[in-house]
């Protein structure tokens, strides 16, 4: 049949291209078995041409940047206090009792206080700020420093002064309240200054806050029989020299009430962290804008949603480097990362570099990974920048495995490629 309309021709070769779409279409969402190479090869084809916004947006159903918006004041990270209008206490001149500070203030402490502690019982209105200059403080059963009610606390470390706290290895309730850390906060809680800070908590946590903490400047040391930092709603941290030594986790962010909480947000520091479950776990988010991070644990970072924007990780695992859970309904699983440079070695076995519940994004950053399995994703992954070497071999795709230590053998052999 001769075509008398030259413009039939185009439409048809669309209207064929549009079921062929279709058809590719139908077949991904049969292949249920199969949907990660479906979504890898789908993942691979938006990365060579750039179209990586459907992949992000399905991944970030949440606001990442919440978390970052109001996290320090300029009070938190100055850690300047006025010595004039301040009250001075002599914790040798305590005689052992428990020494309590009931209003809103500065007050400067030093000396030693023995098998006692201070305790801030203040109104839901006062700000007070605990400038440590030298202190020992030890109680036998309970918090050396103990935050009953206040507005907010700020534990200032003096400048040159070396402090240390510490629990003799069980906790004797005195109310309500299950104090189970050497520093123990009901409300808001700040830590800076440059001095130092030395906490040893054999029968549980070192810093519990069960509202907002930051640390914002210090040398801090931990050894604690559970987690090393722990905080209900957030933990911030923009600056300081943190080591730990943690039965439990070094960082632990978790609000069993409101599981959009639990967040953990970094931007500058250093930390060494040796932990015996987790070295960083947030319920929620966790998200890294900077810092230098040496991590030996079981896992190195866990959260619903990881986020990596900036810093220097080495993350030395036995189970996963890095794993994204689905443990929050704010967040899909989802690692992302933009930029630093992260290392990670992981033991033998089951075990992976990064696992993502879910997606994968990667936009830019050094990746540098060292096991049997690099990649677990269950969604999709995308890779628009940055650079992924794995056991020595820089990689021009991400394969990810069903399940850790199978490499690329696994059932589900996703991938991302740049399109290189």
């Amino acid at each position: 049949m001769k075509l008398k309309n030259k413009r039939i021709l185009p439409a048809l070769l669309a209207l064929a291209v549009m079921l062929s779409m279709l058809m590719l279409t139908a077949c991904g969402s049969v292949a249920g078995s199969a949907a990660g190479t479906v979504r890898g090869v789908q993942t691979a084809m938006e990365a060579s041409t750039g179209n990586t916004a459907s992949a992000v947006s399905l991944a970030a159903s949440s606001d990442t940047s919440a978390v970052a918006d109001d996290a320090f004041s300029e009070r938190d990270v100055s850690g300047e206090y006025d010595e004039d209008g301040a009250v001075v206490i002599n914790l040798d001149e305590a005689g052992g009792s428990d020494v309590v500070i009931s209003e809103a203030g500065t007050y400067i402490l030093s000396g030693t206080l023995s098998n006692g502690g201070v305790t801030v019982s203040a109104t839901n209105e006062d700000k007070i700020q605990l400038v440590l200059n030298g202190v020992k403080i030890s109680s036998d059963t309970y918090a050396a420093i103990y935050v009953e009610q206040a507005d907010k606390v700020f534990i200032t470390l003096a400048e040159g002064a070396e402090n240390e706290l510490s629990n003799g290895g069980s906790f004797v309730q005195k109310d309500d309240n299950n104090v189970d850390g050497v520093i123990f906060s009901k409300d808001d809680l700040t830590i800076n200054g440059s001095g130092s800070l030395t906490i040893v908590s054999p029968a549980g946590h070192g810093i519990v806050c069960k509202d907002e903490l930051v640390i914002a400047g210090g040398t801090i040391g931990i050894s604690a029989g559970a987690h090393a930092i722990q905080a209900k709603d957030s933990i911030a941290v923009s600056d300081g020299s943190i080591t730990v030594n943690a039965a439990k986790d070094g960082l632990h962010a978790e609000n069993d009430e409101d599981d959009s909480l639990g967040t953990i947000y970094i931007t500058g520091g250093s930390f060494s962290i040796n932990a015996g479950d987790d070295g960083i776990h947030a319920v929620s988010l966790l998200r890294i804008d900077g810092g230098k991070f040496s991590i030996t644990a079981a896992e190195g970072l866990e959260a619903t949603y990881v986020l990596i924007n900036d810093g220097e990780i080495t993350v030395s695992a036995s189970d996963d480097g890095i794993n994204a859970a689905h443990k929050s309904s704010a967040y899909s699983p989802t690692v992302e990362i933009n930029g630093g440079s992260l290392n990670i070695s992981m033991g033998r076995g089951d075990t992976d570099g990064i696992d993502a519940n879910g997606s994968l994004i990667i936009t830019g950053g050094t990746i540098d990974i060292t096991g049997s399995s690099a990649f677990d994703f269950d969604g999709s992954v995308t890779w628009t920048g940055g650079t992924v070497t794995v056991n020595g071999q820089e990689q021009t795709q991400i394969t990810g495995s069903m399940m850790g230590g199978m490499g690329g053998f696994g059932g589900r052999q996703g991938f991302g490629g740049r399109g290189r």
